[in-house]
């Protein structure tokens, strides 16, 4: 058991009937059209009592059911001949291709809390947060959701209500793009030839797809006939523009009906394990970013989000040789003016890596190698270092026997941080009773944890099943990870 006392509250449970629609689209062109056939031959009249039955049925479920059928109608109305059909037949064709899943049927787990962009009409000393989650479903497809709080004065936490709705955002048909962040990920690539160069060239510093869509256009033009080299240079730049993309949540949506499913080919079997940030730029000015792991089945990729109000997301690509394996966590500012990442490349030990460009990650040193029983077969982050007057305090995570995950805490110097100036022996926090029993037993997870009002405010999951909230005394932390006079027994 931890020496340190903490305070366990509220436990926040997966809702299975908290659901969006996605397209349900079979991947056969003559099922489709069989689908379509049966839904054509239908009179006007069969039409709407269909129709009447599925809004009865669904429209208390969602957000604009109408719009999300529509949407899904459009997807497969191509391949209809014809004279124009009714509004009520085209939403029962967009029923026909379309099907629930509900995002956290199986696990709502691995949290990051930080502090919420809008402050106002919060009482002195308390903090309004936000915390990311990862949803799993059928299939375990993960996404992200969000919850909202509030920390009061005397240590206590209240989450919002939770909506019944969920929405998906707009996904922004002409996103921008960074041109450097293109031409830096062309090089690790392998496609920083005459083909590339000329798309680029006649491009902005910040340029948008339509922008890119001409420009290819151009080349291709230029090019003809067109070549192998030609067509696998443009198919990297198409894969690097669907990679790199923007959604939008309307601001009158609250935080929990806000969620971010996958989009890119990257991801399409998962979001995972979102680590949320609150970086502080040179000038004051506050951006949030996360890293997370993109799923596609067979391989995983680090990917960096971006948001201002968690209204506006901007999802990036990360170039470099260190972007692999899981468990990239961002510093919340620069340290001698550059940017400075945990990660774990190795599968094994912590690492720590600089950089001079938040989107360019290379040349990781070992920071932390297991040295615990309760951590012998690897470490590494549960979110982005928390700054103190004391250090860099990095809470971890370390895998013992029997695949035990325990959750401890290190602490970094503030200006030099590959130097360790204090280490847990013994876990902060392990799975005890009904935290060990879920989809992965005996595992207490993190993925991000802030600091307020003299208390370390640590979200964690246990067993890969549900989230919680623990709170621990800071300055007895920073006691015993720095081996000085507390009311703790130190174990450093």
């Amino acid at each position: 058991m931890s020496p340190i006392p903490l305070r366990r509250h509220e436990t926040l449970l997966p809702d299975s009937a908290r659901v969006i629609i996605r397209p349900f689209i079979p991947s056969e062109p003559q099922r489709i059209d069989a689908v379509l056939d049966r839904a054509l031959a239908l009179t006007e009249s069969e039409v709407n009592r269909a129709l009447d039955a599925i809004r009865e049925e669904f429209e208390s479920r969602h957000h604009n059911v109408e719009d999300v059928l529509l949407h899904h109608h459009a997807k497969v109305k191509h391949r209809i001949a014809g004279p124009m059909l009714s509004r009520e037949r085209e939403l029962l064709i967009g029923a026909l291709f379309s099907g629930e899943y509900a995002l956290e049927s199986a696990a709502l787990f691995n949290p990051s809390i930080v502090p919420h962009p809008d402050q106002r009409g919060v009482p002195d000393g308390g903090l309004r947060f936000i915390m990311s989650l990862r949803a799993t479903g059928e299939g375990h497809i993960s996404s992200i959701e969000f919850r909202s709080g509030e920390i009061a004065m005397d240590g206590s936490i209240a989450f919002d209500p939770v909506s019944r709705y969920v929405t998906l955002p707009d996904i922004e048909p002409n996103p921008s793009y960074r041109k450097k962040n293109f031409i830096l990920k062309f090089h690790e690539m392998g496609f920083d030839n005459g083909f590339a160069d000329a798309v680029m060239d006649s491009l902005e510093e910040e340029f948008t797809r339509s922008a890119l869509n001409r420009s290819v256009g151009v080349v291709l033009r230029d090019n003809n006939p067109d070549s192998h080299e030609l067509r696998r240079t443009l198919d990297c730049i198409q894969w690097l523009a669907d990679s790199n993309y923007e959604l939008r949540f309307a601001p009158e949506l609250s935080v929990s009906e806000r969620i971010i499913f996958p989009v890119s080919p990257n991801e399409s079997n998962g979001i995972e394990d979102a680590r949320f940030v609150c970086f502080a730029e040179d000038d004051g000015s506050k951006v949030y970013y996360a890293t997370y792991t993109a799923y596609n089945g067979k391989s995983i990729l680090p990917q960096l989000i971006e948001t201002r109000d968690f209204l506006h997301f901007r999802i990036l690509t990360l170039n470099g040789s260190a972007v692999q394996n899981k468990g990239m966590a961002l510093f919340p500012r620069r340290i001698g003016g550059r940017y400075a990442m945990l990660s774990r490349q190795d599968d094994e030990n912590l690492l720590i890596m600089f950089s001079d460009n938040p989107h360019y990650w290379s040349d990781p040193q070992i920071l932390m190698r297991p040295t615990e029983v309760w951590e012998s077969v690897k470490i590494g982050n549960c979110g982005s270092p928390i700054e103190t007057e004391a250090g860099w305090l990095v809470i971890t995570h370390g895998v013992g026997p029997m695949r035990k995950y325990c959750i401890g805490a290190v602490l970094l110097d503030l200006h030099d941080p590959t130097i360790i100036l204090g280490r847990l022996r013994e876990p902060l926090l392990s799975p005890v009773g009904s935290e060990r029993e879920g989809y992965v037993p005996n595992v207490v997870y993190s993925c991000g944890s802030l600091v307020h009002g003299g208390k370390l405010i640590l979200s964690y999951a246990m067993s890969d099943k549900f989230t919680s909230i623990a709170s621990v005394d800071l300055s007895l932390l920073l006691a015993a990870l720095t081996n000085e006079p507390g009311d703790v027994e130190n174990r450093i």
